[in-house]
């Protein structure tokens, strides 16, 4: 192994460090806690060395649950410890960076789970600490990119079979809105997913965001207006649309169509991927259950280790992170003023490899 305990001592490849990547969990709550499971019982190659948490006795009652785990309270003790090989961040969104920049002093890869930060501002301090680092550290937790059924559609898009596509639609149905969610954080923290989708089944990005809402469901709790119907505008000409609607009782449902020139395809429905182009339709019923994303969640992680280990960083990283953070500063504030609101993103800079 190599020296560890101060900042800046690991280079290198995290594979040439250990046959099993040691991994230090930040924040043990729902979403922590599941990634430790996750770590520890689905993904290969990687095990729990550390989890973090201002909760000490959570981090404890999680720890314990992992042969060799240790519970810190500070995240740069936890980071400095030996068999610490990477970092999985699953705290508060307020919070990741702070974390990330004590990652980036330790020079250890880093899966975040989104958001990036909770504001563009946050996002572009993290843009430039990577960079001055001269090498990507960060991948960002936009699980839908590891989906199989977006995968699927994204194939297709990039093959050119459909031709261009014109519009996208996304609904984003959920059976009950948690307890205290807002108007806000129905756009930071369930629109944003379709926020990164959209780029990056186009390849293109958001440049304007326009929030309807139309008279709200008689189970909308007070402070939510639901459901809504969210427009992005793109600088490649597409139009995409999204309804979120959070109390929609029947269910969890996310489903995304692309109208392209030749066809259309359409995923969600619960039997795979639909194709209706030349006069036919058709598609797979996928056997089985699972959560809808679960086995993205697993994928994602899984990519993050392999890649880790060969000393690499893949999937979205900080740009793709600070893209949804602009882009949802405009969808708040369409959504509070009723207008059009064009999303004020930075040239895109030269970024590390």
């Amino acid at each position: 192994m190599s020296p560890q305990g101060s900042p800046g001592s690991r280079q290198g490849s995290p594979g040439a460090r250990s046959a099993s990547l040691g991994v230090a969990v930040i924040g043990t709550g729902r979403m922590g806690a599941d990634h430790v499971r996750r770590l520890t019982d689905v993904i290969s190659g990687a095990h729990v060395a550390a989890v973090v948490d201002l909760d000490t006795e959570r981090a404890e009652a999680v720890a314990a649950g992992v042969e060799g785990c240790a519970a810190y309270a500070d995240t740069a003790q936890a980071l400095a410890a030996p068999g610490v090989d990477a970092v999985l961040v699953a705290s508060p969104g307020p919070a990741h960076e702070a974390a990330l920049l004590t990652a980036f002093e330790y020079d250890l890869p880093v899966l975040c789970e989104k958001p990036l930060t909770p504001d563009p501002a946050s996002a572009l301090r993290l843009l430039e600490a990577e960079r001055r680092l001269g090498h990507r550290r960060v991948q960002v937790g936009f699980m839908r990119r590891y989906d199989r059924e977006y995968v699927r559609l994204k194939s297709l898009l990039d093959g050119g079979e459909l031709g261009r596509p014109l519009l996208l639609h996304h609904r984003h149905r959920n059976a009950e809105a948690p307890p205290g969610f807002t108007d806000a954080m129905a756009i930071n923290d369930s629109v944003a997913h379709e926020m990164d989708v959209t780029r990056w089944l186009l390849g293109q990005e958001i440049t304007a965001v326009t929030v309807l809402r139309p008279r709200p469901s008689a189970y909308a709790p007070q402070g939510l207006s639901d459901p809504q119907f969210v427009v992005f505008e793109t600088d490649g000409g597409v139009v995409a649309d999204v309804e979120i609607f959070l109390t929609a009782r029947y269910g969890y449902q996310v489903q995304a169509e692309a109208v392209c020139e030749n066809g259309t395809a359409r995923i969600g429905d619960g039997h795979d991927m639909l194709v209706n182009t030349a006069g036919r339709w058709g598609g797979t019923v996928t056997p089985g259950y699972l959560e809808r994303f679960e086995d993205a969640y697993d994928r994602q992680v899984q990519a993050w280790v392999d890649a880790t280990r060969r000393g690499e960083v893949t999937g979205p990283g900080i740009w793709d992170g600070y893209a949804v953070a602009a882009i949802s500063e405009a969808g708040v504030r369409a959504q509070r003023e009723g207008v059009r609101v064009a999303v004020d993103l930075v040239a895109r800079p030269a970024l590390p490899h």
